[in-house]
């Protein structure tokens, strides 16, 4: 079983299982087919990925000398300098820790490890529906391990070297462990029933896993705010003052009600800057990070609030959930697909098809095909945030505070301020600062 893959791969020659669930009137490929053609197109994506990232550093490096024209009188060279170098030694780790995780990701496939995994899962005689849970707590606990030391490298050598880790290893370790408590108890029930529904709800239990996953989605980003978030973060009210006056009359003035606006400790980590809005309906909150408030003026971090805001009232956060959903009843579907056609599992090593194989087969093939959906989906995003900032720039009357609140982002979070054109097509899911101050100058 070990080499089933690389067998199939190179002979061709299968043996046809009986599978537990009906197979398809169609039979268009075999498992050799489906596996050169999943290996041909994840080719394509680690050889492109690659040069992607090729091009992207080479940009950053012809540019070294000086930052552009249009930022030289807000960033200093020793700044620029410092960005450069920070940029590339990200880029340079990303490949690294991208192309180990990807040679992973083949072995796991040719091995046919995935399907000695379930053996072995199989053979601890524990009931059907632990067994399948704890089967996809196997695969993802491999690829944790996996990512675990570049992890660490990236937190306290990178973040470290340029001055932005303040996270001790203590509390390093403890968001672990809490981060993995938390997702046991969220989603071995969510698993359960998943699981329940594909093998008792008949040719449709797609339609009914969905809604309890999309249920799922949106009861956790409601209770986020109140009972998750606090265990790794605290908050507090922004206290009273001309910052909070600058908010709620923003608030009231966008007619834009929220339960409250918080400050995080977010300096305990890194210092690293943002702000967001969370929770939906009567629970939404602005919070800020409390190194935002270090770094920018009140008149620009109500800016980036009105751009916020402007997410909110054009109902992007709406659309992006309804794709969001849209894409999981799609792969619903397509996993329903998986579990009526038996060269699936044999091209990943499987005995026989299963719901969690199904559930871990789509996982392996849905990177490599979203990667080539990313730029779509990426102009989409882009489009929203230039309204978002021509909202703001109508709420608070100026593109100037906006501005520099942006390049004051830029410079201090050390943001590469010279993508290549292809990466950030591909990758950005926002415009480039330069893009959006040229977008800015033009309101």
């Amino acid at each position: 079983m070990a080499a089933l893959n690389l067998r199939i791969l190179l002979s061709g020659r299968l043996k046809r299982k009986q599978g537990l669930f009906p197979q398809k009137h169609y039979k268009i490929m075999n498992a050799q087919t489906i596996l050169i053609i999943y290996l041909a197109v994840f080719s394509v994506y680690f050889i492109w990925e690659r040069l992607l990232a090729g091009l992207n550093m080479r940009h950053i490096i012809a540019r070294r000398n000086a930052p552009p024209r249009e930022l030289e009188a807000h960033i200093e060279a020793e700044t620029y300098a410092r960005s450069v170098s920070y940029n590339l030694t990200h880029s340079r780790f990303a490949l690294v820790s991208s192309t180990v995780s990807a040679l992973f990701t083949l072995f796991m496939v040719l091995s046919g490890s995935l399907g000695n995994l379930e053996h072995w899962v199989q053979t601890l005689s524990l009931p059907a529906s632990l067994s399948r849970i704890l089967y996809i707590y196997a695969v993802s606990l491999l690829f944790s391990l996996l990512s675990f030391p570049f992890s660490i490298y990236s937190q306290f050598v990178i973040e470290a070297r340029f001055g932005f880790n303040r996270m001790s290893p203590k509390l390093f370790l403890i968001d672990l462990a809490k981060g993995l408590l938390i997702s046991l108890v969220l989603f071995t029930p969510l698993l359960f029933f998943l699981f329940w529904f594909m093998e008792t709800s008949g040719s449709f239990w797609w339609v009914w896993a969905f809604f309890l996953v999309a249920l799922f989605q949106i009861g956790l980003t409601l209770i986020y705010p109140s009972l998750i978030a606090p265990m790794f973060n605290k908050y507090r009210p922004l206290e009273e003052g001309s910052l909070k006056d600058h908010i709620v009359a923003l608030s009231t003035q966008e007619n834009f009600p929220i339960k409250g606006v918080f400050v995080m400790d977010g300096s305990k980590r890194s210092r690293h800057s943002n702000a967001y809005f969370t929770g939906l309906g009567k629970t939404k909150r602005i919070v800020l990070f409390d190194t935002l408030i270090e770094q920018l003026t009140e008149e620009q971090i109500t800016a980036v609030l009105a751009h916020e805001i402007g997410h909110q009232k054009k109902r992007h956060i709406v659309i992006r959930m309804i794709l969001s959903l849209g894409s999981m009843l799609m792969g619903m579907w397509l996993i329903s697909l998986l579990l009526g056609y038996d060269p699936f599992f044999e091209a990943f090593g499987f005995r026989n098809p299963s719901t969690h194989a199904a559930l871990i087969i789509f996982v392996f093939l849905s990177g490599p095909v979203t990667f080539f959906l990313q730029p779509l989906l990426s102009v989409w995003s882009r489009r929203h945030e230039h309204a978002a900032d021509r909202y703001a720039v109508l709420a608070v009357g100026n593109s100037s505070d906006l501005e520099e609140a942006l390049i004051a982002l830029g410079k201090d979070n050390l943001s590469n301020l010279t993508p290549h054109p292809w990466y950030s097509f591909f990758h950005y899911s926002h415009p480039t600062l330069l893009e959006r101050i040229a977008a800015l100058k033009k309101l």
